[in-house]
């Protein structure tokens, strides 16, 4: 990314990106609100990600999300300033991750957008997690009721099955420039050469 354009995202008042160290506290959708809401906004977005409770069939009681934070801090603002960039600039971005291990239902992940128009804040807010589970250096671990625990591997932070159903019922693979692959049971495989 362009060095001023970081820079500029460093000093960025449309722009909040927090790690949320689960120790010291909890992630506040109502803050990410608070954030983005202006009066000449018309829309705001918010995704929040919960731990849940099974991931590739087997039951799970919780996730322990590491990550440098001072490298995900950047990818969350330029990602941020990348959108708003995108989609116009009196839209506004919050973004915040938590850090440490996790029940669940406990709140990993809020992103909240706010633009003018709704078509805006939805498309904003979809590019910006969508970058942030895809690009920012945060590692997860899940912990199974068995009491094993298995760090994921690739992308399986994107949350996508290897097939989705569009509204016509046609199949979309979901694919990415990983070096592995997603089978039946949307386990990621690597390939080694």
């Amino acid at each position: 990314m362009d060095t001023n354009l970081q820079q500029d995202a460093l000093a960025d008042a449309r722009i909040a990106c927090h790690v949320v160290d689960i120790a010291d506290g909890r992630l506040d959708p109502a803050a990410a609100i608070e954030f983005v809401s202006d009066d000449a906004h018309g829309g705001i977005d918010v995704f929040i990600g919960r731990v849940r409770a099974s991931s590739h069939g087997r039951e799970c009681v919780g996730i322990h999300y590491d990550m440098f934070a001072p490298l995900a801090l950047t990818v969350f603002r330029d990602t941020a300033a990348a959108a708003i960039t995108r989609f116009g600039p009196k839209a506004k971005c919050y973004v915040a991750h938590a850090k440490g291990k996790l029940a669940v239902g406990d709140l990993a992940v809020v992103i909240a957008f706010g633009s003018p128009h709704r078509d805006e804040a939805f498309r904003g807010c979809r590019e910006v997690i969508e970058a942030v589970k895809h690009q920012a250096p945060i590692w997860k671990q899940e912990h199974f009721i068995d009491g094993h625990s298995e760090w994921s591997e690739g992308c399986s932070l994107c949350g996508h099955e290897p097939a989705d159903a569009t509204a016509d019922g046609a199949a979309v693979t979901h694919s990415h420039a990983h070096d592995h692959h997603h089978d039946e049971d949307g386990h990621a495989h690597h390939h080694h050469g």
